[in-house]
């Protein structure tokens, strides 16, 4: 059986239907969230698409800077709260014996 992606689609379109953003604002959101998933292909067709409705080039620009700035903070905050989840493990096996600051 071939692949059926009649309920993406169908989901896809009506999201999209929104009037509640603007087609400019759905642009925006697609493209970086194409950028954040690594998906040269799509932010390419993304790209194409933006240009075709008026966004610039240094508006891409700046959306692009603005998409990695949030990635790289969600990165540092991601390995912030990782490190202190092994510290706090590393501190329950051995009690008060290894805590910076014994009781």
């Amino acid at each position: 059986m071939a692949y059926d992606d009649t309920l993406i689609v169908d989901h896809i379109k009506a999201t999209h239907g929104t009037d509640l953003l603007s087609e400019r604002e759905k642009h925006l959101v697609g493209l970086a969230v194409t950028l954040t998933r690594g998906c040269s292909v799509c932010t390419r067709n993304r790209v194409e698409k933006a240009r075709g409705i008026g966004i610039s080039d240094d508006e891409l620009n700046a959306l692009i800077a603005v998409t990695a700035a949030v990635n790289s903070g969600v990165t540092a905050a991601t390995a912030r709260i990782a490190f202190g989840m092994l510290e706090a493990e590393k501190a329950e096996e051995c009690g008060d014996a290894c805590s910076p600051s014994p009781a």
